[in-house]
C-alpha cells in the first residue's frame, strides 16, 4: 500500500481528492503539508509518492522540491492551473514526475499515479546505472593513470605496466582499483 502526502498551497479544500485516493486503496498521510514544509515532511514521514495541488508552483515549492528530489527522491504529482512553459520545465527540473494542468479529475487519478509511478521507476533505474558508469570510468581512468606511472617509473611498455599493477593486486589479495588508488596517493604525495 503506498503512502500518499498531500501539499498544498490553495485555499481550496482537498478532501475529495483525500477520499479518492483512499477509496483507490493509498494509506493517505496525516495532514496536509504546506509546500515550505515539505522537505521536513517527507523525511520525517517517508511518504512514496507525493501530490502537489498548487494554483502555480511558487519559486519556494520549487525550491523544496529540488531539494528533496536531492536528497530523497521521490514520484511527484502536480496539479496546477499554471500551464506556462517555463513554468512547467522548471517544475521537471525541481523532481516533478507528471505536471498536469486544468485541475484534478479524480476518475482519472489511478492511471496518472502508476503512469507516474512507473515513470519514477524508470528515471531511478537510468540514474542509477549512470552513476555505475561514471564509477566504473572513474575507476578506468585511475587505472589508466597508475599505469602512465608504472611506465614511466619502470621503463615498461602499456602491457607489462598493466601485468604489473595485476600482480600487485593479486600478491596483496586486493581489487586492481586499490593498488591503482595506492600507486597515484603515493605519487600525488608531497615528497
Amino acid at each position: 500500500m503506498l503512502r500518499v502526502l498531500l501539499v498544498t498551497d490553495t485555499d481550496k479544500p482537498i478532501g475529495d481528492l483525500r477520499e479518492a485516493l483512499a477509496r483507490l486503496g493509498y494509506d493517505m498521510l496525516a495532514g496536509t503539508a504546506a509546500s515550505q514544509a515539505l522537505h521536513r515532511r517527507v523525511e520525517s514521514e517517508r511518504p512514496d509518492v507525493i501530490i502537489i495541488d498548487t494554483e502555480s508552483p511558487s519559486r519556494d515549492t520549487l525550491e523544496q522540491l529540488a531539494v528533496m528530489n536531492a536528497t530523497a527522491p521521490r514520484p511527484v504529482l502536480m496539479f496546477s492551473n499554471d500551464a506556462n512553459q517555463q513554468l512547467i520545465r522548471d517544475a521537471v527540473g525541481a523532481g516533478v514526475t507528471a505536471y498536469l494542468v486544468e485541475g484534478l479529475a479524480t476518475e482519472k487519478l489511478a492511471p496518472i499515479l502508476e503512469v507516474a509511478l512507473a515513470r519514477f521507476a524508470q528515471e531511478t533505474q537510468l540514474r542509477e546505472r549512470l552513476a555505475q558508469v561514471e564509477n566504473e570510468l572513474a575507476e578506468r581512468k585511475l587505472i589508466d593513470r597508475a599505469k602512465r606511472l608504472i611506465m614511466d617509473q619502470e621503463k615498461l611498455a602499456e602491457p607489462a605496466a598493466y601485468a604489473s599493477l595485476r600482480k600487485r593486486a593479486m600478491n596483496q589479495g586486493v581489487k586492481l582499483i586499490e593498488v591503482a588508488r595506492q600507486i597515484v596517493m603515493a605519487a600525488d604525495s608531497p615528497k
